[in-house]
């Protein structure tokens, strides 16, 4: 009787085990899916260094909770797994920001992952050998890819280019890079071939997502029914992790926020959902008001050239960095802008990676295909927009009289870095001529590569001047950045005969 009371003990147990496991796989496979959670689950785990003990203070969050790590680096958080999808820390400025491959991982878990884990969740960070307040940041607009021919661009043209900076960047300073969004044109295939081409170039490379990288047939899981399987950014979260995350460098607070509120079918407006603006206010509640805030981002909030592109709640962005000295990167327009929002806001809408849609070498304002190279020391930035298809420091383009054919008369330049504490201006054989005048048109050499109507940008960074006679013998331009950078073109007119237009 005893053995046999044994026996059915025994085997309930063993029932019980088999459910709990049985259950626990079900959650599993379901967060995976997307299918929700019958209630929030309470998920928790550490944040340890190298030697395993903990790293308090450390500020974690699922994309709508937050909290800190205590003494011992624990941290729990209430998680919804209809609207939370992955865990993720924000790097403190004493640890290396952690990397696989060159690419920015290890920071984050998904949230089926951790409800798997549940109490065993460890974020591991590398304490640095010493804390400095200089590195770099590489911007890269819009790679874009589409094909096999945009990837072998990217692959041959911009990449290289980037890798040779890294290298010379990385004597003086860690080096960050950042893409601005559509990394792909809609094309989720290309992802894996993507990954791959950023490996290992001498710097942690992170992503923001723009409207190209949503996955087309799916509204984003803002406009998603609740525990919807499938939604547009989902793929692009399984190679790169959260959407919004932060980590802190140097004196820098790093911020990447989705600004593309995406409905399905390449149906979006250019916004900061109520859920996200949320979620930025609560990750900057944490970080002091002495320091930088790097905000990155694919729609821009602040242009003149073409507003229909900037974010419908700009102002309210404007309002939530307002305490802080903050720098805006961001692309989607493939041109070029630089605007000074007020006197501690500033926006660097860059011009594209992949220029025209990889249809050229420049972008839609004549800007050439590129990136952004930003040294910052402290809470102050320098930066310099590099050509991927030029070894030297190309700064802006030059028309002859007779080559732009709305302005025959005058020299054209075009000053792509151009913001109003920057002067550009001439000399006709050797006499100081005075500023050059700014005025707004489309790109000459954008015109050439006969683009669509709606491909067609204004742009506001023209210069011109009318030489005072036409037997000049040369003629030079200087344009003075707003570091005291001075860079210089010059034309003789040989025989004095001005270029004259293709016709």
């Amino acid at each position: 009787m005893k053995r046999q009371n044994h026996t059915f003990v025994k085997t309930k147990k063993i029932l019980r085990m088999s459910f709990r496991v049985f259950m626990g796989l079900l959650l599993f496979v379901g967060l995976v899916s997307g299918k929700p959670a019958d209630r929030p689950l309470m998920l928790k785990g550490v944040v340890v260094d190298e030697e395993g003990k903990g790293i308090a203070g450390v500020v974690v969050n699922n994309g709508r909770e937050f909290c800190k790590t205590d003494r011992r680096g624990a941290w729990q958080l209430s998680t919804d797994t209809t609207v939370s999808k992955f865990v993720s820390i924000s790097t403190p400025r004493e640890y290396r920001l952690p990397e696989k491959d060159g690419i920015a991982s290890g920071y984050y878990i998904p949230v089926g992952e951790a409800v798997a884990n549940r109490n065993g969740n460890t974020f591991r960070l590398h304490r640095r050998d010493s804390v400095s307040d200089r590195f770099h940041y590489i911007a890269i607009s819009d790679p874009q890819i589409l094909n096999a021919h945009d990837m072998k661009r990217w692959r041959n043209e911009t990449m290289p280019s980037i890798l040779r900076t890294a290298l010379q960047l990385r004597k003086t300073g860690d080096v960050v890079g950042m893409t601005l969004g559509d990394v792909v044109f809609d094309n989720m295939n290309i992802y894996p071939q993507y990954v791959e081409s950023i490996k290992n170039h001498r710097m942690t490379f992170f992503q923001c997502i723009g409207n190209h990288d949503f996955e087309k047939a799916y509204a984003d899981l803002h406009n998603s029914s609740v525990g919807a399987e499938r939604y547009a950014e989902q793929m692009f979260g399984r190679y790169f992790g959260p959407i919004n995350y932060s980590f802190n460098i140097g004196n820098a607070h790093v911020v990447t926020i989705k600004s593309i509120n995406y409905r399905g079918g390449c149906h979006y407006e250019e916004e900061i959902t109520d859920e996200d603006v949320r979620w930025l206010e609560r990750d900057l509640s944490y970080v002091p008001k002495d320091r930088l805030v790097i905000l990155n981002m694919h729609a821009p909030g602040w242009n003149a050239m073409e507003p229909i592109d900037n974010i419908l709640n700009a102002k309210r962005l404007e309002e939530i960095l307002a305490p802080y000295d903050a720098h805006v990167f961001a692309g989607h327009t493939h041109f070029f802008e630089n605007v000074e929002v007020s006197p501690r806001l500033y926006q660097h809408n860059i011009g594209s990676a992949c220029g025209a849609w990889w249809t050229s070498n420049i972008c839609r304002d004549g800007s050439p295909n590129g990136y952004m190279v930003v040294t910052v020391d402290g809470k102050k930035l320098r930066w310099k927009y590099r050509s991927a298809n030029s070894k030297s420091d190309v700064q802006m383009r030059v028309y002859k009289p007779g080559e732009f054919r709305t302005q025959k008369d005058f020299i054209v330049a075009n000053v792509w870095e151009w913001d109003p504490h920057c002067r550009v201006v001439w000399y006709e054989d050797g006499k100081y001529k005075g500023l050059m005048q700014r005025f707004v048109d489309n790109d000459e050499a954008f015109l050439r590569t006969k683009p669509r109507k709606h491909q067609l940008a204004k742009t506001g960074h023209l210069f011109r001047a009318r030489p005072t006679s036409k037997k000049y013998r040369y003629i030079k331009v200087i344009f003075v950045n707003r570091f005291g950078e001075t860079f210089t073109w010059k034309w003789e007119n040989r025989n004095n005969r001005p270029f004259l237009l293709d016709k």
